[in-house]
């Protein structure tokens, strides 16, 4: 038996839901707005299992569990949806507020709407005592209480910001995990609590501790979405994504209704090198928010947030053609009130295009449409690059003058302040180098390497354009420093997996410095991930067949 309070509908209120049939759903709200519904056929959709009793009626209790598999997915619209079904079969249904309110806090995103989860509190009761009074059991008083704390609606968080809320919810729902230590529900949110405080400032330690509490979840139900869900982003990084392999695996299966979930497992793959993986799995993730949406849904946060990784995985695997064609797209969608989200994509996607095909001659055909601003680093960056690569060190030097923090809504693109400095001594070192001045080059690009290294570990694509050690790698192979240019590779190769770029200058590099080894392995590697890589690829030919290296 779980421990939790007994309840007298005991045997019909743990419920167990593998497929659920929703109607109607909502869209994704866009940034800054709220969910706005948007009704959508019936249809079954799978969101994995779970065991959450309460005190409700079957008939509640079926819309508030789907609410939570929901919600474990961050499929927030569609979660709310379900906990207001529960609230308009029971009034009284307190845990149906509290669900309904905590999809206004996305901890990961560092994302929390918190008036609109304080009038969604209040509608239960106008104060935290009429709202426990509503609460049967003791247990779901807690998770109240949790909430209350959480939004800032106790004498105790009232006055603090977002941040120090976090933590004293982290810490109320440490409680109510060790209050109920079988309620495996409310170990999951305790362990999602310790991720949301870390998130902002990613720490090995953090997001280990998160993972020794939610893992007990996951050995106890495999088919349990936050516990792969949130394992996933516990272990989303070059050092632990294989141990988070079994739950991207799994999670793909388990919510193939929640088109976050399909996203969720290119966290893993993309850490993994595994692009095969990592591009089916934003495919996916497209089609499933396609289907839940009509109209708007195309210009969802989350449907460019899965194009983003789907481009990246794309470049990777040698589809440029395919990749092109999504710059294209992004660039056609950007022409016509676009939004600053789109405007900050399109830009970084543009950024990532030139880099990793090093098309330099490309730069002014893919430029953003006349009239459209595009503030973000990346951008500028690109531009700079590229005119250096092309020899125009006046016009690198202006876009270098352009490189800079803020512009535009969106925290995936958005660089921090020593972001923007790593992206600046880039250019300054790739300039320096086409000025002749090698040492110097050097210098910048060993300093870029250090600021890097200073930083968190950001998951995902890389989120500088060049990654510091491959533009490292590549200035030391221009000065004919082969074995040190194959030490700066390797290092990037720790961190970006079987990224190709880094690979073929691993594979020259190593090849020109007499190690054959590691030169046959990067070039069997290469030739692995690019299976089905276009034939145009500049680079195919010599991995086929690398006996000229250059």
């Amino acid at each position: 038996m779980l421990g939790h309070d007994r309840i007298g509908t005991r045997a019909t209120a743990s419920l167990f839901i593998l497929v659920a049939t929703i109607s109607p759903t909502t869209a994704p709200a866009h940034d800054g707005a709220h969910d706005t519904p948007s009704t959508t056929p019936s249809r079954e959709v799978v969101l994995g299992t779970i065991d959450f009793p309460t005190s409700a009626a079957l008939e509640a209790q079926e819309s508030f569990v789907r609410g939570v598999l929901y919600l474990h997915s961050f499929e927030y619209a569609p979660a709310a949806v379900a906990f207001r079904e529960a609230q308009t079969i029971a009034p009284d249904f307190a845990l149906a507020y509290w669900g309904e309110a905590m999809t206004h806090h996305h901890s990961l995103w560092r994302v929390q709407h918190l008036e609109a989860a304080q009038t969604i509190l209040k509608r239960l009761g106008k104060t935290p005592e009429e709202r426990s009074k509503k609460a049967p059991t003791q247990r779901e008083k807690d998770y109240l209480r949790a909430a209350d704390i959480l939004f800032g609606m106790t004498e105790q968080t009232r006055s603090l910001g977002k941040l120090e809320r976090d933590i004293h919810y982290r810490n109320e729902m440490k409680r109510v995990h060790e209050t109920y230590p079988n309620d495996l529900e409310a170990r999951a949110f305790y362990g999602l609590s310790i991720l949301g405080v870390g998130s902002a400032n990613r720490e090995y330690s953090t997001y280990m501790k998160a993972a020794a509490v939610l893992t007990p979840v996951w050995d106890a139900n495999h088919s349990h979405p936050g516990a792969a869900h949130y394992l996933i982003h516990s272990y989303d990084d070059p050092v632990h994504a294989i141990l988070g392999l079994p739950m991207a695996r799994a999670y793909e299966k388990i919510a193939v209704g929640a088109a976050h979930a399909q996203h969720m497992t290119s966290h893993i793959y993309v850490a993994l090198g595994m692009w095969k993986e990592m591009t089916a799995a934003n495919v996916t993730a497209l089609q499933v928010e396609s289907a839940k949406t009509t109209g708007e849904g195309s210009r969802s946060r989350e449907a460019w947030h899965h194009r983003y990784w789907l481009h990246y995985g794309r470049l990777q695997q040698g589809h440029l053609d395919d990749a092109l064609e999504m710059l294209k797209t992004a660039r056609e969608r950007i022409s016509i009130d676009p939004l600053p989200r789109e405007r900050s994509y399109y830009g970084a996607m543009y950024a990532r295009y030139l880099i990793d095909t090093e098309s330099w001659g490309e730069a002014d055909t893919w430029l953003a449409p006349e009239g459209v601003d595009i503030q973000i680093p990346h951008y500028h960056f690109a531009r700079a690059f590229a005119a250096t690569k092309l020899g125009a060190l006046d016009e690198a030097r202006k876009h270098l003058g352009q490189i800079r923090t803020g512009g535009e809504a969106n925290p995936e693109i958005i660089l921090e302040q020593k972001e923007v400095d790593i992206l600046k001594l880039e250019v300054e070192a790739v300039i320096a180098l086409a000025e002749g001045s090698g040492k110097r080059a050097l210098e910048l690009a060993r300093r870029a390497r250090e600021l890097q290294a200073s930083l968190p570990f950001r998951y995902g694509p890389p989120r500088i354009s060049k990654p510091t050690a491959e533009l490292l790698g590549d200035i030391l192979s221009a000065l004919a420093d082969d074995k040190k240019a194959a030490l700066a590779y390797k290092d990037q190769l720790s961190r970006s997996q079987s990224r190709t770029t880094s690979l073929i200058g691993l594979a020259r590099a190593s090849a020109r410095a007499g190690d054959r080894t590691t030169s046959v392995e990067a070039y069997e590697t290469l030739a692995d991930i690019w299976q089905s890589a276009d034939s145009t690829l500049p680079a195919l030919a010599e991995v086929r067949d690398p006996i000229n290296v250059r």
